[in-house]
């Protein structure tokens, strides 16, 4: 779903559309469609890999960094299955910005590295540097693409105007200081460089009344506003455009542009392209249910492993019925470090 763009001296906000529900979409409280997606993780010797588990999932113990999602086979698949449903949703573009011959390119929290991927194959003549807290990066590779272990949220290494282009995507609750992140992004710019972030607020919304008041949606969002208030991480990072706000405080000040987005959640949307991302999504909400919620769930908030498979249970139920047209939020955001 293409949508067109209207850059102006003071920057542009892009709403998302309204999603309008496929008539012929059943109204059962089935399960609904779903896209078998099957990735394989690369292999990485146990000796780099210093992980810690937590009820049967592994987490990223680099450097004492603290980050919430784990880093295994099954939810790194989502994060695959995420990277094309931005692709799908962006009309196949990698990025938004108006880049024009990339040399060194930045990518914040690369996860599976499947961006720094791609955009290393669109751009062979640009040196393209991953950055990720867990070493989960295929073997595979272009040879100007290379990941390195790194901890965004600590001061960076990389050198002042280093950068065309640096690209930050998903990490929503892992942020204690989105402007310092940004100020850091500024630096390592060179004059004239472009940023752009992409990320989710995790809070479940619907427009058309379908789902109703006091379902296990209500909790799921309200769990990530909680746990991101005692992490002091937010969950809400593009709520309000208060990304906008960081960004503007780091000194980012010529105009910034906003693309939003809805993710519908199952193949309710008439759009074919919008079902085919819900689709995908289904699985990864699915698919990623006790990643998302287990460590913050047990180890932040105090919950027992009885209560969240009983509450695990009632989120499947809401995300397999048919009836429900709910979607989360999503945006990428760009501006550019003004020239020198």
């Amino acid at each position: 779903m293409s949508q067109n763009l209207n850059p102006s001296t003071q920057g542009s906000n892009e709403q998302a559309p309204p999603i309008i529900a496929d008539p012929s979409h059943s109204l059962h409280t089935h399960t609904d469609d779903s896209i078998s997606v099957a990735t394989s993780a690369s292999s990485i010797t146990s000796s780099v890999l210093r992980f810690r588990s937590v009820h049967g999932r592994t987490y990223q113990n680099y450097d004492g960094a603290s980050y919430w999602q784990p880093n295994d086979a099954t939810q790194n698949d989502g994060l695959d299955l995420q990277h094309h449903m931005m692709l799908l949703i962006a009309s196949n573009k990698l990025f938004l910005s108006p880049l024009t011959n990339p040399t060194s390119v930045l990518d914040i929290g690369t996860g599976t590295g499947l961006w720094a991927i791609d955009f290393a194959e669109q751009y062979p003549s640009a040196s393209v540097i991953g950055t990720d807290l867990s070493p989960i990066q295929p073997p595979w590779a272009p040879p100007n693409v290379h990941f390195e272990l790194d901890d965004a949220t600590a001061e960076w290494t990389f050198t002042e105007n280093q950068f065309d282009f640096i690209h930050i995507r998903y990490l929503t609750g892992s942020i204690p200081d989105w402007k310092m992140v940004y100020e850091q992004a500024y630096r390592c710019l060179k004059p004239g460089g472009w940023i752009e972030h992409t990320d989710f607020t995790i809070e479940v919304r619907c427009d058309d009344g379908s789902v109703p008041k006091g379902t296990a949606y209500d909790w799921w969002t309200q769990f990530f506003v909680d746990a991101g208030n005692k992490i002091g991480r937010t969950f809400l990072v593009t709520k309000d455009n208060q990304n906008v706000r960081w960004l503007r405080e780091a000194g980012f000040a010529g105009p910034i542009h906003t693309r939003n987005y809805k993710m519908p959640i199952g193949t309710w949307p008439k759009d074919a392209v919008l079902k085919e991302v819900g689709a995908f999504n289904q699985v990864a909400c699915e698919q990623g249910l006790e990643g998302f919620a287990v460590l913050l769930g047990t180890q932040v908030l105090g919950y027992s492993m009885e209560e969240l498979k009983v509450i695990f249970d009632d989120m499947r139920k809401c995300i397999r019925n048919k009836a429900y047209h709910a979607y989360y939020p999503a945006s990428t955001t760009w501006t550019q470090k003004p020239p020198s």
